[in-house]
């Protein structure tokens, strides 16, 4: 257990917390008068999750300290996170389903694809697209959960979500076309080497003459 694993562990750790705060609305303080509502710690904790999640890899790329431990649960905990911060956005009416179900879903295919690459012995490296989406996703589900109480967020918040929709589908298309040309190499691959190691039939008349 050292500290990039550790981060990525107090990451799954904020999943429950921040659901607890979005679908029970709560803590709602005040401090020196002035409030603090559910809101903002949702939006914190959203914050706080994803520093850790940007932590985590260059801590371990540092320190030359990347574990197999990491490399699983590290997306692991990235799709808990963002689950939790848009699942609970569509119980609040706050976000349409359809567009939770296209971030969620993207998410399910690209581990997917990558667990069928990995039986093969291939590796899908990470798309920019795919970094750009997760930056996209943690501003706008910032932006929404801001407009439980503030509406005039909306109109940014709805753009920043149609923006991580739209990488997310690209994304996705992106990591298939890479999946899609690895297992053709690899296909084709074997194809060539069966051809090569197949042995010539023998003629009728070579066996008469044995």
């Amino acid at each position: 257990m050292n500290l990039p694993n550790s981060l990525t562990i107090l990451r799954i750790f904020f999943v429950p917390v921040l659901v607890v705060v979005l679908l029970t609305r709560q803590p709602n303080w005040s401090f020196f008068n002035i409030p603090i509502r559910f809101e903002v710690w949702g939006v914190l904790i959203l914050l706080v999750a994803a520093a850790t999640d940007a932590m985590d890899g260059y801590i371990a790329r540092k320190r030359r300290e990347i574990t197999t431990l990491g490399i699983l649960l590290d997306p692991i905990a990235d799709k808990l996170l963002i689950s939790a911060a848009f699942i609970p956005l569509v119980w609040m009416h706050l976000v349409p389903a359809w567009m939770v179900v296209i971030i969620i879903g993207r998410e399910f295919v690209v581990v997917g694809l990558r667990e069928i690459a990995s039986v093969e012995g291939l590796v899908i490296p990470a798309s920019p697209l795919g970094k750009t989406k997760m930056v996209l996703q943690v501003l706008a589900g910032c932006a929404v959960i801001l407009t439980a109480n503030h509406p005039a967020l909306k109109t940014l918040g709805m753009t920043l979500l149609w923006l991580v929709v739209v990488s997310a589908v690209l994304s996705a298309a992106h990591y298939f076309q890479m999946f899609w040309s690895q297992i053709n190499s690899r296909f084709q691959e074997r194809r060539r080497t069966a051809l090569l190691t197949m042995k010539p039939k023998e003629k009728p008349q070579d066996v008469l003459t044995r």
